[in-house]
């Protein structure tokens, strides 16, 4: 017998949220090393907060939001907050109920500070490699290192003369046609409007030049996991510079593996400076490499040769899928903070993989 296409509305409902999520969907093995990690910041989360007057959105669930954007894609903190009114998925993961208002997308902005003050991302992803049932999985001796570009939220119309010598572009209405057909632009004399912390720059020769920042990232040779990350201004030195910073704050007595835009002198002289094997790929066009048979001949160095290169899984993920092929966010600082809640989430979609994968 066909059923008739008619809706019938109950007023009641008996079916708890819970129940609505599959128990082997992928997000709940997340959810678990999340709210541990979300429990360890507790006191890092009431240090932030007055201790009167109105109870605010619990931080706790603003970062779940912040990760469900990273996983889904979402463009935008507004369609984030439309799609948590109706996705039942995203609501259990974030912790609301079904009859729970969603929050207007503006409270992304107002607890932003608060939340950048306390370098929150930055603790949230030590928290998640802080747990004791992920130390098996991570490497204490052997690291990667590795930077690549962000484009920055600017358009190439802000980026204008320093001094206001500056013709406006020519034609009606905002966004005017602008001919930049013989002018020399550089960092030096010209500055974005709209973002004055981006910085032009282009991958290699015979790349179009673009306002971006530059994102670096650690990662252990075990299983390519995020350990550590930076985003600084973007130069030809940013990349060693940010590396040195984070080989730093290991110590002695590891290996680092980078590619060829590492093999400068004064970058290996300071790795070994600093107790740390540089496990650099060899650049020999046309020049001596600073990479001698003195570690070449080694069997570690082939190993970190091959282990290096899954760093750019994690930057190939930022891009395609956390949303960082583009900033949505301005400033240094700001772009930083999702950087490393981006960095959270990719090790947050690998680590319960690795955990099932390794009994």
């Amino acid at each position: 017998m066909r059923g008739e296409d008619r809706g019938s509305r109950g007023l009641f409902s008996y079916v708890r949220l819970e129940e609505r999520v599959p128990a082997d969907h992928p997000l709940r093995a997340i959810r678990v090393l999340v709210n541990a990690a979300l429990g360890d910041l507790s006191a890092d989360f009431a240090a932030l907060y007055a201790t009167t007057g109105r109870p605010s959105i619990p931080p706790e669930r603003l970062l779940r939001a912040l990760l469900v954007q990273a996983f889904y894609t979402v463009r935008s903190e507004r369609l984030l907050m439309e799609q948590l009114d109706y996705n039942l998925l995203f609501r259990w993961f974030v912790g609301l109920e079904l009859d729970d208002p969603v929050w207007d997308a503006t409270v992304f902005s107002k607890n932003r500070d608060r939340l950048l003050d306390g370098d929150i991302a930055r603790r949230f992803l030590a928290a998640v490699l802080n747990r004791p049932e992920l130390r098996k999985l991570l490497s204490d001796e052997h690291f990667s290192v590795d930077g690549t570009l962000i484009e920055a939220w600017a358009s190439m119309k802000s980026f204008v003369p320093k001094d206001g010598g500056d013709e406006p572009p020519l034609g009606p209405g905002r966004n005017a046609e602008r001919d930049f057909h013989g002018e020399r632009r550089s960092n030096d004399t010209h500055a974005s409007t709209t973002d004055p912390e981006a910085r032009l720059a282009r991958k290699g020769k015979g790349k179009e030049a673009k306002l971006c920042y530059a994102g670096h990232l650690m990662t252990e040779n075990r299983h390519g996991l995020i350990v550590d990350g930076q985003l600084s201004v973007a130069t030809g030195t940013a990349e060693r510079e940010a590396g040195l910073d984070m080989i730093a704050e290991r110590g002695g007595g590891i290996t680092v593996g980078a590619d060829k835009a590492y093999d400068v002198a004064e970058f290996v002289a300071e790795c070994r400076a600093l107790g740390c094997t540089p496990h650099v790929a060899q650049n020999t066009a046309n020049r001596r490499s600073a990479i001698d048979e003195r570690t070449t001949r080694h069997p570690g160095y082939a190993v970190s040769q091959h282990k290096r290169k899954r760093i750019e899984e994690p930057f190939g993920w930022f891009k395609t899928t956390g949303g960082l092929r583009k900033t949505r966010h301005r400033g240094r600082a700001l772009v930083e903070w999702f950087f490393m809640l981006t960095a959270a989430a990719y090790n947050l979609i690998r680590i319960p993989k690795l955990l099932a994968a390794t009994g």
